[in-house]
């Protein structure tokens, strides 16, 4: 099962059926005339917001773009936000049993919290404003059956965004009333007696108000027993830790939207039980769990006046609260983060002539609250009770210049200012070229940053596993890419991408040798090459799917070693396959990630995952909206881990095996 020899035949199994698929439902030609290539080409581009903040082509954008829609994460029965992401191709995501981490373009730092791509929800920021992260398994804030779909940009996107967007943006498009017309309800059940229910009401009325509301309820209580043989002691329960795998939410959200004004609201709150026994607490302990709360209200407005000058802005709160519960043997040790902040964000866009798409915005942020307090419950000793309050501030202008019909120059500049660090300019630029129709060259340039978080600056424990470093700088990123884009026949389309990035002033969670506590300093500089290929295809009986290869190299500039969590060569193959009409289909998936690294320097194993889905709609005449799907994940049961961070004794942090789910969802 560990021989790459059967990823790389599972690949070529699943492109065939990809190429192959118009065969057996129609008698499409691989090669069409030249006198019908437009024809022949794929008859829709899809478009894409998140890019450059306007709505744009895909291939007109200045970054390497995927998109994955409603559809596809029914079909291949994605159950978190995490499990879409690892569907992306070049993207993967570790997990250390109690939070899910984003890696891309082989660069995932175990212990950063997701806080090196930026997470949104219709544009509004989901980064928590302590700690920078990004949540993506079951403590993200909406429901999958919530999400219209997910825009992925890689590459640097602080020339928009600011902070955070060092990697790559996530952008989850929800849904709107219009789309349900009415109630719905959806309920599941899957291994380590897992439950979950929804319901939610959407409709748009006759007046123009459109409305959606929805609420979901998750429990699990994960794997009964869990071995780590670091801990294979009879004073440790001989390494197996039971019943404290468990995970539990409960999410809210909402939507009104009349004329040109749009007001959302969301709501989480989530308990996770920690069964690895991280910063060194008593292991086997049920008392070990972290608790996340995270809120938000947006308010937005859109509008197009005369002579083409869109306006777009928005004035938003938010508030994450983190409470963690640590066991040792002198205390329970509580821990607490908070953060509130509100803030506004407007830009202005006009159309010069033929030839120019100016925009002009500017962002302002009031963190207003940013308390971090860590003490022992019984005998009480406070370590750390620090309160802090920052304002973040913005600018930034782009403009999209159209130098011929075939070649577009797109250019921006931000510049962020904070108050611990102070100022951030970061600059864009991308050369678009179509030569040919279904052709898209592009050279992109851009520089990111992110800021130290509150957290790795002022964080400590007294002592006990953890220390402040007030004096850490932002760190930055400049990325060199090459992408070609190409539409292949009539049913076809590939992405070649190549990258180049070197990071600078490295914010990374290290041991200090002389105390053994861990600290957040600037360490080095990282740089990493690779190269990219996907090819998609779609039908119009019903067969889609993608096939892609990624390889890259990132190292440690200073000693050429590769770093922790970051797999060389990711292969990924994915289909969905008419079984009865339009009624059932199949979505069989398959993931490849090679060796990486380990904190400690030792090689963790490949993994090797195929997942199945079986999806129904429609299948009972009487219940037209009634929809069935039961996946299998990991089939194989292939057993390996993830990489651990610096707070684990484990080097390896061991996942699931085969689990399954059963879904029913009704729209009346």
């Amino acid at each position: 099962m560990k021989n790459p020899n059967r990823s790389l035949l599972l690949i070529g199994f699943l492109g065939t059926l990809l190429f192959y698929g118009t065969g057996a439902h129609g008698k499409d030609p691989l090669f069409a005339a030249s006198g019908d290539r437009e024809k022949a080409l794929f008859q829709e581009i899809p478009s894409v917001y998140t890019a450059s903040k306007f709505e744009q082509k895909v291939t007109e954008a200045p970054a390497s773009v995927s998109i994955v829609t409603a559809d596809e994460i029914k079909k291949y029965g994605y159950r978190t936000l995490a499990d879409l992401i690892r569907s992306v191709p070049g993207f993967y995501a570790a997990y250390d049993r109690n939070y899910h981490y984003i890696g891309v373009r082989g660069y995932q730092q175990p212990g950063d919290y997701s806080s090196r791509v930026l997470l949104l929800v219709d544009g509004h920021r989901m980064n928590d404003e302590l700690y920078g992260q990004g949540a993506i398994g079951t403590d993200f804030i909406l429901d999958l059956d919530l999400i219209d779909r997910v825009e992925v940009i890689r590459g640097p996107g602080s020339t928009m965004y600011g902070s955070n967007a060092l990697l790559g943006v996530i952008n989850v498009i929800t849904r709107r009333g219009r789309d349900l017309k009415g109630p719905e309800v959806s309920g599941e059940a899957g291994s380590y007696e897992t439950y979950k229910g929804r319901g939610t009401y959407g409709n748009r009325f006759q007046n123009g108000l459109e409305l959606l509301f929805s609420g979901t309820y998750y429990d699990s209580n994960g794997q009964k027993s869990l071995y780590y043989r670091e801990y294979d002691d009879p004073a440790t329960n001989g390494g197996v830790t039971e019943g404290n795998d468990y995970d539990r939410n409960g999410s809210f959200y909402s939507s009104l939207s009349y004329g040109d004004l749009v007001l959302r609201g969301a709501y989480i709150s989530r308990d996770k039980g920690i069964p690895t026994g991280s910063y060194d607490t008593l292991f086997n302990d049920p008392r070990n769990e972290t608790k996340d709360k995270r809120w938000f209200l947006d308010l937005s407005y859109e509008h197009l006046f005369p002579k083409d000058i869109g306006v777009k802005a928005r004035l938003f709160y938010d508030e994450y609260e983190y409470h963690g519960d640590y066991a040792y043997s002198s205390a329970l040790l509580k821990d607490t983060g908070i953060a509130n902040w509100w803030g506004s964000e407007a830009q202005i866009s006009k159309r010069l002539g033929e030839r120019h798409n100016l925009m002009l915005g500017g962002e302002y942020r009031n963190q207003f609250k940013l308390r971090q307090e860590t003490y022992d419950e019984d005998p009480y000793f406070l370590y750390l009770d620090d309160n802090r309050r920052s304002n973040i501030w913005a600018v930034f202008a782009q403009d999209e210049i159209r130098l011929f019909q075939s070649l577009i120059l797109n250019v921006g500049l931000r510049y962020d200012h904070y108050d611990s660090f102070g100022g951030s300019t970061n600059p864009r630029l991308a050369l678009i070229y179509n030569p040919l129709e279904g052709t898209t060259l592009k050279a992109l340039y851009s520089r990111a940053f992110r800021a130290p978080n509150a957290y790795e600056l002022y964080y400590l424990d007294g002592g006990l596993s953890t220390k402040a470093n007030p004096d850490l700088k932002a760190e930055t990123i400049d990325m060199y890419e090459l992408i070609w884009e190409q539409s292949l026949f009539k049913n076809f389309r590939s992405v070649f991408t190549a990258f180049y990035f070197q990071i600078d002033d490295l914010i990374t969670q290290t041991s200090d040798p002389t105390d053994g506590l861990l600290v957040f300093r600037n360490i080095g500089t990282v740089r990493g090459t690779g190269v990219g290929l996907e090819v998609e295809g779609s039908w119009e009986n019903g067969i889609k799917g993608r096939v892609s290869y990624n390889f890259q190299n990132v190292e440690d500039k200073d000693t050429g070693d590769r770093i922790p969590n970051s797999p060389k060569h990711i292969a990924k193959a994915n289909v969905i396959l008419p079984v009865w009409g339009k009624k059932v289909f199949a979505g069989p998936e398959f993931q490849y990630l090679s060796k990486r690294k380990t904190v400690n320097g030792a090689d963790e194993g490949e993994a090797y995952l195929v997942n199945f889905t079986l999806f129904s709609r429609g299948l009972i005449p009487k219940l037209e909206g009634l929809e069935f799907s039961i996946s299998v994940y990991n089939l194989l049961d292939y057993r390996y881990g993830d990489p651990g961070s610096y707070e684990h004794r484990q080097t390896s942090i061991e996942q699931d095996g085969r689990t399954f789910r059963v879904k029913l969802t009704y729209a009346f």
